[in-house]
């Protein structure tokens, strides 16, 4: 591959550089193959880096690629796909985007709705979400944690809307912030719930919640805001009673990190659409062969 490969960080989920969930953004990445695009993610070391393709799907306007920093290609519809989504709106790349526009991305073998608002706002409809398992042993994953089992609420649920997360509630923001996970146990225990990563919230009033989000599974400590769990998150309140259908959850995260994020889910029983915007924080080259 000839050297000089552009690429751009951006801050989704942020107002601000430097605030939100960094994401790099490879465009025309079609003669880059997977193990080149692990290799650059790799370089980069956030939390995903996301190659933009030519469609193979009928009905698809861009293919998306992401990948982690230790090699695993993710699938779902989260800040990996809305930053790139919102790079192309702000480089020009999708045209005049004055009245909003209506488009639809590759993310592995599904097609999925995105819209552009005339602002530059992206909301992406996730793939349907799906409980897939839960976690009965409250003893064993509150010691994963690093909290107690009174901290728990409920039953921790793993939902999949292209992407399986433990769902865990904890009593209270302070709880949430307290957690500090044994990375190796709470690898041991997303394997018992057949998850990925494991997002902890507390309910913070009507249609809210504070979060964070632990994946070791990925090589990924924590991470500032993470869409593929906020909405399930979002949509399992609604299927609780704990949020209106057709409402907008809107679930902070990355506080504890300093890196504030805000994440807005419109909600129904089919689904989630996650919204939100972003900030270009960075712009460069690579020089690889």
């Amino acid at each position: 591959m000839a050297s000089g490969i552009p690429y751009f960080i951006v801050d989704v989920f942020a107002e601000a550089p430097l605030h939100g969930n960094p994401l790099a953004v490879v465009p025309d990445a079609d003669g880059l193959d997977a193990g080149l695009m692990a290799r650059i993610a790799a370089e980069f070391n956030l939390s995903e880096t996301t190659f933009l393709l030519r469609p193979e799907r009928a009905g698809a306007d861009h293919r998306l690629r992401s990948f982690t920093p230790g090699a695993a290609e993710v699938f779902g519809a989260g800040h990996n796909a809305l930053g790139a989504w919102w790079w192309l709106a702000a480089s020009g790349r999708l045209g005049d985007i004055g009245r909003g526009l209506r488009l639809h991305q590759q993310l592995g073998n599904d097609v999925l709705p995105v819209t552009i608002a005339a602002d530059g706002t992206v909301g992406m409809v996730q793939k349907a979400p799906a409980v897939a398992g839960g976690h009965g042993d409250r003893a064993a994953l509150a010691a994963a944690l690093g909290l107690v089992p009174a901290d728990l609420v409920g039953e921790a649920l793993t939902i999949s809307a292209g992407s399986p997360h433990l769902l865990v509630e904890i009593a209270g923001r302070a709880a949430v912030d307290r957690a500090v996970p044994d990375a190796r146990a709470l690898q041991g225990q997303l394997r018992v719930a057949a998850a990925q990563g494991c997002y902890l919230y507390s309910l913070e009033g009507p249609e809210a919640a504070y979060a964070r989000f632990f994946n070791p599974t990925v090589g990924i400590l924590e991470d500032p805001a993470t869409g593929s769990a906020a909405g399930p998150l979002a949509w399992h309140l609604g299927r609780r009673g704990l949020a209106p259908w057709g409402t907008e959850v809107v679930v902070r995260q990355g506080v504890a990190m300093g890196r504030p994020s805000r994440l807005a889910v419109g909600i129904s029983p089919e689904g989630a659409e996650l919204r939100g915007s972003a900030v270009l924080a960075a712009s460069g080259r690579l020089h690889i062969r």
